[in-house]
């Protein structure tokens, strides 16, 4: 058997009045996802459990067939996974975010999408002038950085993804509980730090976002997981721009595939992830294939970006993939976007999204085009959302 996974991150999202009440997944011309929800089965998925916050990392490691409630240990871990930064007994690694605050209020949760080079020099002021508190950063792509610290303290506030608070205010925001004064601290000493930094006095004179603060979340210690193929009897591969999602795959011991051109933005080269997967079923029983820019349309309120992203996840991902699976005497296809980041409120919700499978043995039940209203009408609910990884492979 081979399988394909894809991962169109955010993809879910609610009705849009300038799409006469249509979603932008049912807006979306998508024949190779309706081909799979009318020859297949289609249905919905609680990838978020109660208590848990709908965040990108306990949605997609519950599509990955693991439940959050007993292996989820924090975003900013992964994360490190999968850059090979050690995270040792007794440190805390802290997602840390370069954003752009203005007036007391999340302007914006990327600092103008800050170029990794710009970024990188940024972090090294930060390192030298916040060393004298157990701080290290390490500079990512963008805005998306880490931070680890080593502390005796209990240091575990609640912290919110800046992604969640566009346009709103910091103060009601900013980190709170255990050691929240520490981390509070150390992202004012940043903001001291960054005013007045050449790279952002440069930025502010072309009229691009500064990075003005650090937003520190996502927080946590690295945990052990069961490896994928040891729980689930296939070898499995990845293809991932997202260090959280490339994380994920290291952390459960999935090969991953780099891709040139893929960045997990809007401008991701979709073909050439297209043609990874591909290839990549001659050698790998299972292909994980994640795309991040849905989810990047979604928290820019940029509905026609969101279409065309879904458009041409369908064209240069789903269809390479449905047609080289069909070369194969045993074949399945999934399609399962983690979470909604409906472009009217661009942040995540926890709503349950919709997922659509077809392959050998696989029943068709419902033929009606992939979409949340249509999902919402199948008896496949799949609650807890983990189970769904084993239904996709053994029913």
């Amino acid at each position: 058997m081979k399988y394909v996974v894809v991962l169109p991150d955010g993809a879910a999202d609610e009705p849009v009045d300038e799409l006469d009440g249509q979603t932008p997944l049912e807006a979306a011309k998508t024949p190779n996802m309706d081909w799979i929800s009318t020859h297949g089965r289609q249905g919905r998925v609680v990838t978020v459990p109660e208590g848990f916050r709908p965040a990108s990392d306990v949605a997609t490691m519950t599509l990955f067939g693991y439940d959050p409630r007993k292996d989820y240990s924090g975003r900013a871990p992964l994360e490190a996974a999968a850059r090979g930064i050690r995270v040792g007994p007794g440190q805390i690694v802290f997602r840390c975010n370069f954003v752009t605050i203005t007036d007391g209020l999340m302007n914006d949760f990327t600092a103008g999408h800050i170029p990794t080079e710009e970024g990188r020099q940024l972090t090294m002021a930060l390192n030298e002038a916040l060393k004298d508190r157990g701080c290290t950063f390490h500079s990512g792509v963008s805005y998306r950085n880490l931070m680890v610290v080593s502390l005796d303290a209990n240091i575990d506030p609640v912290c919110i993804p800046p992604h969640d608070i566009p346009g709103e205010a910091i103060k009601a925001n900013r980190p709170r509980g255990d050691g929240a004064a520490w981390v509070r601290e150390v992202m004012d000493r940043a903001h001291d730090v960054l005013e007045n930094h050449e790279i952002n006095q440069v930025r502010r004179d072309l009229g691009e976002n500064p990075a003005t603060d650090i937003w520190l979340w996502g927080q946590g210690c690295p945990k052990p997981m069961a490896p994928f193929a040891d729980r689930f009897g296939v070898r499995a591969v990845a293809i991932a721009a997202v260090d959280l999602i490339r994380g994920l795959a290291k952390s459960v011991r999935i090969k991953l595939i780099d891709v040139p051109g893929a960045t997990g933005y809007l401008d991701t080269d979709y073909q050439a992830k297209g043609n990874a997967t591909v290839e990549a079923l001659d050698d790998f029983d299972l292909v994980f294939v994640h795309i991040e820019a849905p989810d990047e349309a979604g928290h820019q309120g940029d509905v026609v970006a969101k279409i065309e992203a879904i458009e041409r996840i369908d064209a240069l991902i789903v269809g390479p993939a449905l047609a080289k699976l069909q070369k194969f005497d045993g074949w399945r296809i999934l399609v399962a976007p983690d979470h909604p980041t409906p472009v009217g409120r661009r942040v995540h919700t926890s709503d349950p999204p919709p997922f659509c499978l077809a392959g050998t043995a696989v029943q068709s039940a419902l033929q009606r085009t992939f979409s949340e209203t249509n999902a919402a009408k199948s008896d496949l609910q799949i609650n807890p959302g983990y189970e769904l990884m084993e239904y996709f492979l053994r029913v």
